[in-house]
């Protein structure tokens, strides 16, 4: 998943618990790797997927504004077309060691505009390079 370095930052240090996105994720999706976009342009983590939910910009604000990690207004500007919104919640976050360099570790050619499904081996490759953080030694 394509994320701005501000918002990836802030997932990584438990300041962001859920991704905001105008559609949500196929149900059988239970991690997240999160590409940092430009100026990073790297895989800097990963989250599992502690649930999602759907329901209108307004709705979604009132449930999660506590720990959105984003700023009123930037919501509601990402979603000022849109009637409906999933906010896809944090569980479990892992780092690696260093950034991983998307085509070398994970095996994709270039970023994804939202996001790109990976299959199990790619996906469980990435993520056997990183640690939960906080454990990272």
């Amino acid at each position: 998943m394509s994320i701005h370095p501000v918002y990836a930052n802030a997932i990584l240090c438990g300041d962001k618990k859920v991704e905001f996105r105008k559609k949500p994720l196929a149900s059988d999706i239970t991690h997240v790797l999160v590409y940092s976009t430009a100026p990073v342009g790297a895989v800097v983590g990963a989250f599992t997927v502690a649930g999602q939910y759907t329901s209108t910009p307004m709705s979604l604000w009132k449930r999660f504004a506590k720990v959105a990690g984003i700023p009123r207004r930037q919501f509601f500007d990402y979603y000022s077309l849109s009637a409906r919104g999933t906010g896809i919640e944090v569980g479990m976050v892992f780092a690696p060691r260093q950034p991983l360099n998307l085509t070398a570790s994970v095996g994709v050619q270039r970023p994804p505009q939202s996001f790109q499904y990976l299959t199990p081996e790619t996906a469980r490759s990435a993520l056997d390079a990183m640690s939960p953080v906080g454990l990272i030694t």
